[in-house]
């Protein structure tokens, strides 16, 4: 692998920063959901991101994509949704005398499902084939999606009525799960400016379009974040940490009574795969510890499954994760 001061990884990691110094100018307040979003794309992952309204979650994909060289597609989510309405279906065409097949919005490069929650499980049957296989089955036919394919999709927390909790295997094909909160005054300030100079600039438009990211370049940014030098004695300790959420009880009987399921191999594998992205947005060519517990809360947030008792305790994922991290032994 090229080193981090030459060559073309050198190169698109400067690419990289760029594009993350262009998405946090526009989605001011929120550096955590912007870091995250680029690691789930050179990870080459699904993002699930929860948070009250307002906190420019669809903005943030949609500057994304509108910095990158692929289609977009926003799709609200409802309680009467159909499985054709996100994978397309037959179209009888009279002047031929035969059904033709119109694509869905998942043929898009990135799409943002938008309040997840509030469609039923036939759409989200159709979706987690989409997330886990990248492909589409309509009948007999089956339809490969894009390489480039990323699913955002968003939670609101505050509103439950007439929503619909996510499956666990479906959560599991979600790379990371992101929570995010409010802005500090000082974000405040500088987003109320930012909407003033957005409305002047749509009174005038004079803005060029920003530069596009190539997909080719997205590829082989990829290949440079996954080829990032972990070594053994850490990667033994991120299996540990998984292994750690299936055997709590190892680590004390309060563990063992919070937590009824552990992480599958997925979590192992994304922890992996975010640590190095993690570690390659840094400008490093080596995976640190502090890299696997920058992407910990968020590849495990999803995937470690409280207990009643916990529950009825009201202790959160975060407080599991966080108690972990300070229990298992670094190299």
């Amino acid at each position: 692998m090229d080193t981090p001061e030459t060559g073309p990884s050198s190169h698109l990691q400067t690419s990289f920063a760029q594009l993350r110094d262009d998405l946090q100018q526009c989605i001011i307040g929120q550096p955590h959901l912007v870091q995250c979003l680029l690691v789930a794309l050179l990870a080459d992952g699904h993002l699930l991101v929860e948070g009250a309204p307002g906190l420019a979650k669809t903005t943030a994909v949609k500057a994304l994509a509108a910095r990158i060289e692929a289609d977009f597609h926003r799709v609200q989510f409802t309680p009467d949704l159909l499985p054709a309405d996100l994978t397309g279906t037959d179209v009888f065409r009279p002047q031929s005398g035969s059904f033709e097949f119109e694509r869905g919005p998942l043929f898009h490069n990135i799409i943002l499902a938008d309040e997840i929650n509030r469609a039923p499980a036939k759409v989200q049957s159709a979706l987690l084939e989409a997330m886990a296989e990248q492909q589409i089955t309509v009948g007999r036919r089956t339809w490969q999606l894009p390489e480039l394919f990323m699913v955002m999709a968003t939670q609101n927390p505050i509103e439950q009525e007439g929503t619909f909790t996510l499956p666990e295997a479906q959560l599991d094909r979600f790379l990371m799960h992101v929570t995010i909160g409010y802005p500090d005054a000082t974000a405040e300030l500088a987003i109320l400016k930012l909407a003033r100079e957005q409305a002047s600039r749509r009174a005038h438009p004079v803005a060029a379009a920003p530069a596009l990211l190539s997909q080719a370049d997205v590829f082989a940014a990829r290949d440079a974040a996954m080829a990032v030098h972990m070594a053994p004695a850490l990667e033994e300790y991120l299996t540990q940490l998984v292994l750690a959420t299936r055997d709590a009880g190892h680590y004390g009987p309060e563990l063992k009574r919070w937590i009824a399921w552990g992480g599958s191999p997925r979590a192992t594998i994304a922890l992996d795969r975010c640590s190095r992205a993690q570690a390659w947005l840094s400008g490093r060519d080596y995976v640190l510890p502090e890299d696997v517990h920058a992407v910990a809360h968020e590849v495990l947030r999803h995937r470690v499954l409280l207990s009643y008792e916990a529950e009825a305790e009201g202790v959160r994922p975060d407080q599991v994760i966080g108690r972990l991290l300070d229990l298992v032994p670094l190299p």
